[in-house]
């Protein structure tokens, strides 16, 4: 549960530096986050204790410390004082009701049920009914400006410890939608014989089971205030027992182009074939919200799209979703399965900063790594013109197929697009030995270390890192200081609004000998 506190806060600028006095820790592993059957029992009936909250971990859990101004009155034993204590649901100043739910020898966990004093002008109202107990996101109750800030502080405070570093300059934090934002995403699913009702959402916070959800304000809500619609719906299947998840994926609504008036598309896992009636009741569901359809009895290779109408094309296994860069003038077409960011709001704003940042001028070549399905390549041939060119190298064959196919449909004749396995040194293929002026590397989270052994090889003047984990990019950042660039700029863009997690962006640009 959250902390019962109604009272708001007033917005911070989102333009500040990131705070340095603001004590940061290092949260534990999930694997030790994961309390044993035998602590759960234990801890079940344990009345909270009070704690006073005086800094935050990297995933924005309030820690605290046994003994800071409490005894043993109090239930702080004078064997634990000192012992930390990283508590859900708090902020820093506070002083807090917690309750434990994780034991060990060298932490504990628990969550804030109440604020008792000093409530952090920053705390706000959750708007989700399910906050606290949901586990889609964990910071509801704290305000996106605070949330964006501090994340900020955690990147800061990560180049400092990694790679002894701070930029020249920092970023305006990139801010867009905070609520209803999120395009893609895997919803379990599970019916409930005793309560005749399906259950359909995320998981419950540390936790198997899923959260019982009616509504979710973090989704987009063409699915967010659906999810009420599809636990009935699911209930009245002669399958309800066997369908196991409901993947999404969603895009822009243009009508002109071929599904363009289906931009919601749901692929349904069912353990087993479903009757002709369950089908036609997921056909009346669906093509009552323009919505694509898609079961999946298997694998990947198994997702088959049910046709709605007499106009659907079915000649290929999944329809066309989309969306779009206005700045560049650009349509992106995807299927249900690709990669996306997350939150579009922010995603047109992140490339145009990328671009932006690199300063590209008519002519020059760009290497863009982990190129997708053409999100940085296209707008960056936009700009180099038709005197200039974008190879694009991505690991997933598809996916560079779709950014060839991209590039096609929008007009544009100055980009190549190869398919190559990124860990390794591919400085030896006829691509690499072109020659580029500029460079923008968009790695997944386990960062782009591999690549840095052998990325002065590209000789590019001047490189973007467009990171989902801070961490990495601060490892990384070491590497390319190392190798003879400076760090120039530096931010955080919102795209996981009300979540721990952040997307980063860095500017390095080549010392001069």
């Amino acid at each position: 549960m959250q902390p019962t506190d109604p009272k708001d806060s007033t917005t911070l600028n989102a333009n500040q530096p990131p705070d340095e006095t603001q004590t940061i820790t290092m949260p534990p592993s999930k694997k030790k986050s994961k309390p044993s059957s035998k602590t759960r029992r234990r801890l079940k009936d344990a009345e909270p204790l009070p704690f006073k909250i005086d800094g935050l971990s990297h995933d924005g859990r309030g820690v605290a410390i046994y003994g800071n101004g409490f005894g043993e009155a109090d239930g702080h034993i004078e064997d634990k004082h000192g012992k930390k204590i990283f508590v859900s649901f708090a902020l820093p100043g506070e002083s807090a009701l917690v309750k434990i739910t994780n034991s060990r020898s060298s932490f504990e966990e628990g969550d804030a049920v109440s604020i008792t004093a000093n409530p952090n002008p920053e705390r706000a109202v959750a708007p989700c009914p399910h906050f606290g107990v949901c586990g889609g996101c964990n910071l509801q109750h704290w305000q996106p400006d605070g949330q964006i800030n501090f994340k900020q502080s955690v990147l800061a405070e990560l180049l400092m410890h990694q790679a002894n570093v701070e930029p020249e300059h920092w970023l305006a934090p990139v801010v867009g939608d905070r609520l209803g934002y999120r395009t893609k995403a895997r919803l379990g699913v599970r019916y409930v014989a005793k309560k005749e009702t399906a259950l359909v959402g995320f998981r419950e916070r540390s936790s198997n089971f899923l959260a019982e959800l009616n509504e979710c304000h973090i989704l987009d809500p063409r699915i967010g205030f659906e999810i009420e619609n599809l636990k009935a719906l699911i209930s009245t299947l002669e399958s309800r027992d066997k369908i196991a998840q409901l993947e999404l994926a969603m895009g822009e609504t243009l009508p002109e182009l071929p599904d363009g008036n289906q931009p919601v598309a749901l692929i349904v896992r069912n353990l087993s074939p479903l009757s002709d009636a369950d089908i036609e009741k997921l056909k009346t569901f669906f093509a009552a919200r323009n919505w694509q359809l898609y079961l999946q009895s298997k694998g990947a290779d198994s997702i088959q799209r049910i046709a709605l109408a007499e106009h659907d094309d079915m000649t290929e296994q999944f329809g066309r979703l989309y969306y779009q860069l206005p700045e560049y003038d650009l349509t992106f077409e995807f299927i249900p399965t690709d990669f996306t960011q997350v939150n579009l709001s922010v995603n047109r704003q992140m490339t145009k900063l990328a671009c932006d940042l690199l300063d590209l001028k008519a002519g020059e070549r760009v290497l863009d790594l982990f190129s997708g399905l053409g999100n940085f390549s296209l707008p960056l041939a936009r700009l180099v013109g038709e005197t200039g060119a974008v190879v694009g190298v991505e690991g997933s064959e598809a996916m560079t197929a779709r950014a060839a196919d991209n590039a096609r449909r929008n007009g544009i004749t100055n980009t190549e697009f190869y398919s190559q396995d990124l860990t390794q040194d591919c400085t030896d293929k006829p691509w690499a030995n072109q020659g580029f002026d500029a460079l923008l590397i968009d790695p997944p989270r386990s960062g782009a270390w591999e690549i840095m052994q052998y990325l002065p090889k590209f000789n590019a003047e001047r490189i973007v890192y467009v990171s989902c984990n801070p961490a990495t990019l601060a490892r990384d950042t070491k590497a390319l200081l190392e190798q003879g660039y400076r760090l120039t700029h530096a931010g955080v863009m919102d795209m996981f609004c009300h979540t721990g997690h952040v997307e980063s962006i860095a500017r390095f640009e080549k010392v001069a000998v």
